[in-house]
């Protein structure tokens, strides 16, 4: 019985990655494991080609989709990192509750 190379869980995994991403990075602990996982179904499917049914190219750019979602994580946790230890966050947070009073008296 040969095994599939199905692309669906490594799309789904880095989609919420992506979607997570803006809660300080955290969608790395998504879009990591999906490009583990295809990463790890490419070795395998280039190492036993007989025993694979599926497309690898395929598996390969949903491994890129993948790669490209957990640089944009890595690159956000970072920032968020930078934001918390240099005190910006105050100051952040403060002009989101200005808005968001401003929002409230106008209506």
């Amino acid at each position: 019985m040969k095994k599939s190379l199905n692309t669906t869980l490594v799309y789904v995994l880095s989609i919420l990655g992506l979607l997570c991403c803006c809660v300080g990075g955290l969608g790395l602990f998504l879009s990591g494991p999906a490009y583990l996982i295809a990463n790890k179904k490419i070795k395998n499917a280039e190492e036993n080609p007989d025993n694979y049914e599926g497309s690898v190219s395929a598996m390969s750019t949903a491994k890129t989709v993948a790669l490209i979602i957990l640089i944009i994580n890595v690159i956000y946790l970072f920032y968020t990192i930078y934001v918390v230890t240099t005190g910006d966050f105050s100051e952040f947070q403060k002009e989101f509750e200005k808005a968001m009073e401003e929002m409230n008296q106008s209506t």
